[in-house]
């Protein structure tokens, strides 16, 4: 049976993100074979992956459309604050969009790039996922960073 995963600010082909939040590379080519092996390790071709934004930063268009092609799942872009018209532009299995709601197994999932106090559904149970902190922004009992950095 599918699964449905959630991760954001990958960071494609940035290097300077390696210095900014203390990942483990040397350079870029390093951390994104690293990124992507882990991707496919647990990601299925039929799987979901909602990527919560910055998926790729000053990252050569060719480059960045051969590392999309290269990831299990198919793959959903909530769009963070780094993602170009080429990002949006690569074939995602919907609509890139800003904000998604969504049910996992009848759970009610809220997705932004931005981490929120308060979101649609909150008081209902609704479960908050976002990016864009890595890992500097806490969540709470409802809302999830799912970024990479986290």
């Amino acid at each position: 049976m599918p699964q449905t995963y959630f991760t954001a600010d990958t960071h494609f082909g940035h290097s300077n993100v390696i210095r900014f939040c203390n990942r483990p590379f040397t350079d870029a080519e390093e951390m994104d074979e690293t990124l992507i092996a882990n991707w496919n390790a647990v990601v299925g071709p039929k799987d979901d992956v909602y990527h919560l934004g910055d998926f790729a930063v000053r990252c050569d268009p060719k480059r960045m459309a051969n590392i999309f092609r290269r990831l299990n799942g198919r793959k959903h872009l909530i769009i963070g604050n780094h993602d170009s018209g080429a990002t949006i532009a690569l074939p995602w299995s919907s609509q890139p969009a800003h904000y998604r709601e969504i049910s996992v197994e009848k759970q009610r999932i809220i997705l932004l790039h931005y981490g929120m106090r308060v979101w649609n559904g909150m008081r209902y149970g609704a479960l908050q996922f976002f990016g864009h902190s890595h890992g500097r922004l806490p969540g709470c009992r409802a809302s999830l960073d799912v970024g990479v950095d986290s």
